[in-house]
């Protein structure tokens, strides 16, 4: 279990929050997997956003699930590199669909294409610059304590004394 305290200010969205997020790190996930998750919680923050129950190893929910009161679906997030058919099936079931990963996107716009996944204008795309990934993962502890800026579409992540910059590439599945 991962334990990210993170203040958030995210200018671009109006939100400014203080998390206290708890992660399972499961054995088979890679660091880059943890860091990119917890990002994309922070970024996505909104009511009934929650890591998923199964963590990695569930076949059924991706990443982050957001629910309404209700309990129903309004936001299915991936990470990595989902194949177009868990997609297609994330599509159909809701209206927002989005991934994060520091993997080309654009190939995995093109395979999306390729297998005409349903509803691709649904599915938007979120690359991470893989050096930012890889110089927080050299951060990463028990217990982390970040301030993530985000202005102009450029995330900005204090760790201790240090700063980590990126901007990330955003892209339709349908463009």
């Amino acid at each position: 279990m991962r334990r990210f305290e993170i203040s958030l200010a995210d200018s671009d969205r109006d939100r400014y929050e203080q998390l206290d997020l708890r992660a399972a790190h499961h054995p088979s996930e890679s660091e880059r997997y943890l860091i990119t998750r917890v990002i994309a919680r922070a970024l996505e923050h909104a009511d009934g956003l929650e890591f998923s129950k199964g963590g990695v190893s569930d076949d059924e929910e991706p990443a982050l699930i957001q629910r309404d009161l209700r309990g129903d679906l309004m936001a299915w997030i991936e990470v990595s590199n989902p194949s177009p058919d868990r997609l297609h099936k994330a599509a159909k079931a809701c209206h927002r669909v989005l991934v994060y990963t520091w993997r080309s996107i654009d190939e995995l716009a093109a395979a999306i294409a390729d297998r005409k996944v349903y509803k691709p204008e649904r599915i938007e795309l979120v690359q991470l610059d893989e050096a930012f990934i890889d110089a927080v993962v050299g951060k990463l502890d028990r217990n982390n304590r970040w301030d993530l800026a985000v202005t102009g579409g450029t995330l900005y992540l204090t760790i201790g004394e240090e700063l980590f910059e990126t901007t990330p590439r955003r892209l339709r599945a349908a463009s």
